[in-house]
């Protein structure tokens, strides 16, 4: 491939000294095409006759509302070869891997990954394809790269099917939900992907969006790209709060959960209300004997991006002390509008010494690279 080197390579950040670990990267098809190979004779007709048909009727094959930028893609994020942004490996290498020196990346595939498919069947073969899909077309050929399990999350038990066909494959690092369930999250229905993934030992991944069938506001659905993007913390509070409280954490206490792309300031206060609920309510819950807040700091981990910067920066380092350091991973968004670049992306006031493990530390204890 023939593109322009640039005149110097940044590299990592000189505080990157534990290394570099972007747990958010997400890699694009050029075409439904490259998926037939992985797919039966019934599915692959299925998706050519009738596409993909998300649980979010309203959608129409199209986004409900405008991106940023066209895929919600950096514009320069196209190679120069054609084809979509994280499209093609070799561009992926040159732009990301290689110009910020990053040691591992995470690969979230967000679409056409078939999560939230109305057919839970075609949901299931998406699945399985997505991830044969990561392993020939990216993770086989790059070891700086990782995979995330695409799972059918509305079909528990074809999802635990999916973890323990992948379980000991060191290619894949987490399991990958997303932050709009049909129902929430800690509903016993979804108990089956933590116990697999628990067994594989893997953390489970709840990346913003979804198709859960539902607006994601209270009340219906809203009129601008903002405030969807915005809504992404309040599904995750919803998430976290379900389970904790559905006692999923108290059931399976190897279980490690990843959030993100949505914030994480908001933390603190839900463990906040929490705590103050659950003294008064702790006979409903008799299976939680702990703090709830106790749980979320034990289990949860969060994404850099995008990072709350706060006026005043001493809140910012509260928060941080609240969340946990060592819980806090790097993530770009690779390719999107608002990649992070990691030089640039972790404000002043978090210390030096906090950083190199933000960078890459705290993610290879967590995924054991």
């Amino acid at each position: 491939m023939n593109v322009v080197q640039p005149i110097a390579m940044p590299g990592k950040p000189p505080a990157a000294t534990l290394g570099l670990v972007d747990v958010d990267i997400h890699p694009r098809t050029t075409s439904l095409e490259v998926f037939r190979p992985y797919l039966s004779q019934r599915w692959w007709e299925h998706l050519q006759t009738w596409g993909m048909r998300a649980r979010h009727g309203f959608t129409g094959g199209q986004p409900p509302f405008p991106k940023a930028q066209p895929l919600a893609a950096r514009r320069d994020a196209w190679p120069p070869t054609g084809g979509t942004p994280a499209s093609d490996l070799d561009f992926l290498r040159f732009q990301l891997l290689d110009n910020y020196g990053i040691d591992y990346g995470i690969l979230n595939p967000l679409q056409p990954s078939g999560q939230g498919d109305r057919n839970n069947g075609f949901s299931a073969a998406m699945a399985h394809a997505n991830n044969e899909w990561q392993l020939d077309h990216w993770l086989r050929k790059e070891p700086r790269l990782r995979g995330s399990i695409v799972v059918p999350y509305e079909d528990p038990a074809a999802s635990a099917a999916e973890i323990r066909k992948r379980a000991g494959d060191p290619n894949f690092s987490q399991v990958l939900m997303m932050s709009r369930t049909a129902e929430p999250a800690g509903n016993p229905r979804y108990w089956p992907i933590y116990e697999a993934a628990v067994e594989a030992g893997l953390p489970v991944a709840f990346h913003a969006f979804g198709y859960s069938g539902w607006a994601m506001t209270n009340g219906g659905w809203p009129s601008f790209y903002i405030e969807e993007v915005s809504e992404h913390a309040t599904s995750c509070q919803n998430q976290v709060i379900s389970l904790v409280t559905e006692g999923v954490f108290a059931r399976y206490p190897g279980l490690k959960v990843v959030l993100i792309e949505c914030g994480f300031a908001w933390l603190p206060s839900v463990g906040w209300r929490l705590d103050k609920h659950w003294k008064h309510l702790k006979s409903e819950v008799p299976h939680l004997t702990r703090l709830p807040s106790d749980y979320i700091k034990e289990h949860i981990y969060v994404s850099t991006q995008p990072m709350e910067d706060p006026e005043r920066g001493k809140h910012l380092l509260d928060i941080c002390e609240w969340v946990g350091w060592d819980h806090i991973l790097f993530a770009s968004d690779y390719p999107h509008w608002d990649f992070d670049d990691p030089r640039q992306a972790l404000p002043g006031t978090i210390p030096v010494e906090r950083r190199a493990a933000i960078f890459g530390g705290n993610a290879k204890a967590l995924y054991n690279f």
